[in-house]
């Protein structure tokens, strides 16, 4: 019993740390953050720190993989859960709403994920790794509708590409200037007329 308190310990301690390290680099970016700082944020020690990691670029890197890994999900299941490819494609096109409402700290990793991918290398990959694996989801789905007849023929990965290209442009722009527009109603309104340029007539 005492073993299993401890490790929920240890998985609550960890959790505070990623939590304390992206409100620091969200506010502060990356580079302008220090392990003293995500110490004081979490209220730990900085031994504290490094049992659970190993230094402040691990930390980065899992919150890299949380963020990836968590919409990577949340496309799969809006994938799997509708009824036809451009009701499918439609209905992933409404994840990016929830994104670019979502909390500043979430919004500000994102910014600092694309900012530190030109400078790490580990960072890079594993962000490209994702998007692949985005990219495959919607080739994936496009094939689908191909096959069922709701699709025009087009190459897959291209349409992916495209749909990828316009969903991440303006999650960047809401980002940089969130109040600019309603960009739930734009990222809906563009997606919407590439999806539409894709149906067989």
């Amino acid at each position: 019993m005492t073993g299993e308190k401890n490790q929920l310990k240890g998985q609550g301690t960890r959790a505070a740390i990623l939590d304390a390290a992206a409100a620091c680099f969200a506010a502060n970016g990356y580079a302008e953050t220090g392990v003293a700082e995500i110490c004081e944020h979490a209220g730990i020690s900085k031994g504290t720190l490094y049992y659970h990691f190993e230094n402040k670029e691990a930390i980065f890197l899992e919150l890299v993989n949380d963020q990836l890994a968590e919409l990577e999900q949340a496309l799969e299941r809006a994938a799997r859960n509708a009824v036809n490819v451009p009701a499918s494609l439609l209905r992933l096109s409404h994840l990016l709403p929830g994104l670019i409402h979502s909390d500043y700290t979430r919004a500000g990793i994102f910014l600092e994920i694309w900012s530190q991918a030109n400078r790490h290398q580990a960072v890079r990959r594993a962000s490209l790794a994702t998007y692949q694996r985005f990219e495959e989801i919607f080739a994936r789905l496009i094939r689908r509708g191909i096959k069922e007849g709701s699709l025009e023929q087009v190459d897959p990965g291209a349409a992916a590409r495209a749909i990828l290209a316009a969903a991440s442009g303006i999650f960047m722009r809401s980002l940089l200037a969130p109040h600019e527009e309603d960009w739930g109603k734009v990222a809906e309104e563009s997606m919407a007329i590439l999806i539409n340029g894709l149906k067989r007539r």
